[in-house]
């Protein structure tokens, strides 16, 4: 699995999902974007492919980047690089 890094992309991706969850239409949004449905996400949530689905959806709204961002403590430009990370 991944390490207790808080820089790890992995975590920081699982962070914002969770965040992005958090928040009802954040999270419908994310669902119809991506087309994933609850049951695929709880079971492949930390799965790269989806933690980069969630990221790649924060980037495509700006202001879903920020709020993430500042609700996680971390600079929106973080969540861009863990995208990147996630997508190596």
């Amino acid at each position: 699995m991944t390490s207790e890094n808080p820089n790890d992309p992995h975590i920081l991706a699982l962070q914002a999902l969770a965040v992005t969850l958090g928040e009802q239409k954040r999270a419908d949004r994310l669902l119809a974007t991506t087309g994933l449905d609850p049951d695929d996400l709880r079971h492949r949530a930390s799965a790269p492919e989806v933690l980069s689905a969630t990221l790649a959806f924060l980037e495509a709204h700006e202001p879903d980047l920020v709020d993430v961002a500042g609700e996680l403590g971390v600079k929106p430009e973080q969540l861009v690089a863990a995208h990147a990370a996630l997508e190596r």
